[in-house]
């Protein structure tokens, strides 16, 4: 069945993204596979974190269904788009039926992405993952693809107001090698290996990051760990009850 919304999306998405001179730095885009099932799993740290994730498959010429909360599809504007594109909604007290229609999805050849995270980092460190996405992978019989994005965090995310004007935020994307889901593996091991790739590929895009904070009122945006002025994980973890 023809795509009739998704690359329109994605092209006007394209022309935001340039009008705002973002500095798009995709590494790793080669490890999307041109055909087949695999589960996309990525660090969130915004809410436009989806866009960027889609946008590095595009040169495997892949569209990618996200897994997204349901109220997303209740919107009156993104839940007919949503839904048009393909994308999963996932309503917590009925997990199952998500659950379900990603596997459906996955067995069909399409790649189906996951944040294992749950929901928005706002240390900007990997929180723990869920291991839902593993075991998609190893009943589906496909390949986890890890990524990693660090800037997006700048433009739009929780607790912080959005800066979608022509701010020239560098955006970094890591794709890394697939990692094989064992199905005689159990899904916690394989989820640490996951989570484990994901650091890595997460520290790579820190690192080559081109901008540091422009003065004291510009560290929210980096880790405490690294000398920002985030919240750290326990500091999270007390504000959310965890």
């Amino acid at each position: 069945m023809a795509e009739l919304v998704y690359p329109p999306v994605i092209g006007a998405v394209r022309t935001m993204f340039k009008a705002a001179d973002l500095r798009l730095d995709v590494q790793g885009t080669e490890h999307v596979p041109e055909r087949g099932g695999a589960v996309l799993v990525s660090n969130h740290i915004g809410y436009l974190d989806f866009v960027f994730c889609g946008l590095a498959a595009r040169p495997a010429k892949r569209l990618v269904r996200f897994m997204a909360k349901e109220s997303v599809f209740r919107h009156k504007v993104s839940g007919p788009l949503m839904r048009a594109m393909k994308h999963i909604p996932v309503d917590r007290s009925a997990g199952l039926d998500a659950y379900k229609h990603a596997l459906s999805a996955l067995r069909s050849g399409e790649i189906v992405g996951v944040f294992p995270e749950a929901t928005i980092s706002t240390s900007f460190t990997l929180k723990s993952f869920k291991s839902g996405a593993a075991r998609l992978a190893q009943e589906a019989g496909v390949p986890l693809l890890p990524m990693a994005l660090w800037g997006t965090q700048r433009l739009w995310t929780k607790g912080r107001k959005r800066n979608l004007g022509r701010s020239h935020i560098p955006v970094a994307i890591r794709v890394g090698a697939p990692v094989e889901a064992d199905p005689d593996e159990p899904a916690e091991k394989v989820t640490e290996r996951l989570r484990a790739r994901v650091q890595e590929l997460l520290e790579a895009a820190q690192r080559a990051y081109p901008v540091r904070p422009k003065g004291p009122d510009d560290t929210w945006w980096v880790p405490a760990h690294l000398g920002g002025t985030a919240p750290t994980p326990a500091q999270v973890a007390a504000l959310e009850g965890v």
